[in-house]
């Protein structure tokens, strides 16, 4: 159960409240590059359980279960403060409460579908988003360390935007997997 893979997942979800302290205050440019850091050690964790897992044959049920919730601990909660610092500002929150709300459908999608004995595979359309995700979240937290650069803030509100539309066509495509399973 405490194999290396499960730590690295487990390291992320303790670190969230930590990644969310440097993120709390928007003029702190420090904070925000510590968090950008921070957040860079979160994503390779994630790359890393799973591949750890597979190559050592250490996949565990805790890790599958684990590593998808880590997952969307530490977007919701950037997601979140970025969002009330206002660093994803105006209609931009729009994208933003997209993957909020695909995350939750999608999880009690698959919690539905796994009491029927139906496992719905990530897609490879499913994966880029995922990347594109962090991707678009790190850019406005590394924007907030380099306000005089405001082009990399710019570039995460596209990339979340992009992302949002990815949410919204693999969030089609899960659902159209469960209501053939719905009666």
């Amino acid at each position: 159960m405490l194999s290396l893979p499960n730590l690295l997942t487990l390291s992320r979800i303790v670190a969230v409240p930590l990644l969310v302290w440097f993120l709390w205050w928007p003029d702190w440019e420090a904070g925000y590059g510590i968090a950008f850091v921070l957040y860079c050690l979160m994503g390779i964790t994630d790359y890393f359980d799973g591949y750890l897992a597979r190559s050592s044959g250490a996949v565990s049920r805790l890790g599958i279960f684990l590593d998808p919730i880590a997952d969307k601990i530490m977007v919701a909660a950037v997601i979140l403060i970025l969002v009330g610092t206002r660093d994803i500002p105006g209609v931009h929150v729009i994208a933003a409460l997209v993957i909020l709300l695909r995350e939750i459908a999608v999880s009690g999608l698959r919690e539905f579908l796994a009491q029927v004995q139906v496992s719905v595979p990530v897609s490879q359309l499913a994966k880029w988003k995922t990347t594109l995700q962090l991707v678009s979240l790190g850019g406005i937290i590394l924007g907030g360390a380099v306000p005089d650069m405001a082009w990399v803030h710019n570039v995460g509100i596209v990339a979340l935007w992009g992302a949002a539309v990815l949410t919204v066509l693999t969030g089609w495509d899960y659902l159209r997997v469960g209501l053939k399973h719905m009666d």
